[in-house]
């Protein structure tokens, strides 16, 4: 049996449960680099609906997860302030695809990163976080509001749960493999 391992970046706008989602679905303990927000902060980073945001990631989280006795997936969540973008082309660098994690209650924080996907061609599904609560919003209007093309797939999920949050990556994972192309059958040889 060939084990293999793959890159997922998990991103999204700033305070969409990115960190989280790493943390929950990891099997080891996940490297973060959250610090403490500060003063400095203020009017640069956007904290409208985040009133008890303490913390925020400044280069990447990390985490592993064995989906099956084959598969490894290595997690790489990036960070979601615009002041910290630059970390996005490193981090996507060999990815198999992303995953876009959106909280609708600050749904124009999620534009950049699906732009950003898009743009390069790296498979990616829309995760819809109901950290807060459930969505009130049906999947045809955010759909509509991020202007996602039916090909992309869009799932709701809990950051929290591992159990979620693994679904997440196996549609992910389903997507990709959804879109490679089909080998051809073998050709004899007289």
């Amino acid at each position: 049996m060939k084990r293999t391992s793959a890159k997922v970046v998990i991103a999204g706008g700033f305070g969409a449960g990115k960190t989280t989602l790493v943390g929950s679905v990891s099997e080891i303990p996940p490297l973060t680099t959250e610090e403490v927000m500060t003063e400095a902060s203020v009017g640069v980073d956007d904290l409208a609906g985040l009133d008890e945001k303490t913390r925020t990631t400044v280069a990447l989280d990390f985490g592993r997860i064995t989906i099956s006795r084959e598969v490894i997936l290595y997690l790489f969540g990036t960070p979601g302030q615009d002041r910290f973008w630059f970390m996005w082309d490193e981090l996507a660098q060999g990815a198999l695809g992303a995953v876009v994690l959106v909280d609708t209650r600050r749904l124009p924080a999620s534009f950049a990163a699906v732009d950003y996907f898009e743009r390069r061609g790296i498979p990616f599904v829309v995760a819809v976080n109901a950290f807060f609560g459930e969505c009130a919003y049906p999947d045809h209007e955010i759909r509509s509001a991020l202007q996602l093309g039916p090909d992309v797939p869009l799932v709701r999920c809990d950051a929290r749960r591992r159990s979620s949050a693994v679904e997440v990556l196996i549609r992910l994972l389903r997507h990709v493999l959804a879109g490679l192309p089909a080998t051809p059958p073998a050709r004899a040889v007289p």
